[in-house]
């Protein structure tokens, strides 16, 4: 045996190369995956419509998705979708789900650190608005969320805005845009810096100011990403964010 002859070095075994879509491949399945996310909430709203007895067309969708309790079937059902479309891209490489996406649970001194930057991101963006004079809190979502308080909708849009929409949009973003784009030829920095873009596209009913402060903490998340390996780290995070601000604006804000 070789190995046992001293003339010659021991045989080593290279471990194959992840199974990664690259830049281009992430991007177009990048776009798949939003598409299927879209499908999934317009399908929600659909749902309502058919389940009311009203006609299929445009006029009915844009009739029942204002309401708040279609807003929130909307967003939740964007989740099992965009789950699918990713389970399918991982799918086709034949790659572990868990680990493309860092399906890995981060430690407690993580999640505190996550959590403090975050909150010096949003008190500074807070600060930057009341010198302004701006509001905090885009007014169309300070509308939505008490119309629904008062309509028994709150459970609803808690569970839509902070658990739904952040798995949604951390597995699309940190999940699968970063693990590809961070094998490509842009590297991590680069790969943070265009999954949060990417990320803040999808908040385009903002303005531009709210715009800015979602890519800051999408930049945010994405460091996290980078430095706790872990996925569940920026889905805590997010979801953190955005159950603090629909709790006070359904009940504490003014």
């Amino acid at each position: 045996m070789d190995s046992l002859n001293p003339d010659l070095p021991p045989m080593t075994v290279t471990p194959a190369p992840p199974r990664v879509w690259k830049f281009w491949g992430t991007a177009l399945w990048g776009l798949f995956i939003f598409a299927a996310m879209f499908v999934g909430q317009i399908g929600g709203v659909a749902l309502l419509v058919a389940l009311r007895g009203l006609p299929m067309d445009l006029a009915s969708v844009q009739l029942v998705g204002r309401e708040p309790q279609a807003l929130a079937l909307s967003v939740t059902m964007g989740l099992p979708a965009t789950l699918a479309a990713v389970w399918l891209a991982i799918r086709i490489k034949k790659a572990s789900f868990v680990d493309y996406l860092a399906l890995h649970w981060p430690s407690w001194k993580q999640v505190l650190f996550g959590a403090v930057g975050l909150v010096v991101i949003v008190v500074a963006w807070e600060t930057m608005s009341r010198t302004l004079g701006r509001e905090a809190t885009p007014g169309f979502m300070t509308d939505l969320l008490k119309s629904g308080r008062d309509k028994g909708a709150a459970l609803l849009l808690l569970f839509a805005f902070s658990v739904a929409a952040p798995l949604s949009e951390e597995i699309l973003a940190r999940g699968f845009l970063y693990r590809g784009w961070s094998a490509s030829f842009l590297r991590v920095p680069g790969a943070i810096i265009l999954s949060s873009l990417v990320w803040t596209v999808v908040h385009l009913q903002y303005d531009i100011y709210f715009l800015a402060e979602v890519f800051t903490i999408g930049l945010w998340f994405g460091y996290m990403r980078y430095r706790a390996g872990s996925l569940w780290l920026t889905a805590i995070l997010h979801a953190l964010n955005n159950l603090t601000a629909v709790v006070l604006t359904m009940w504490l804000g003014s």
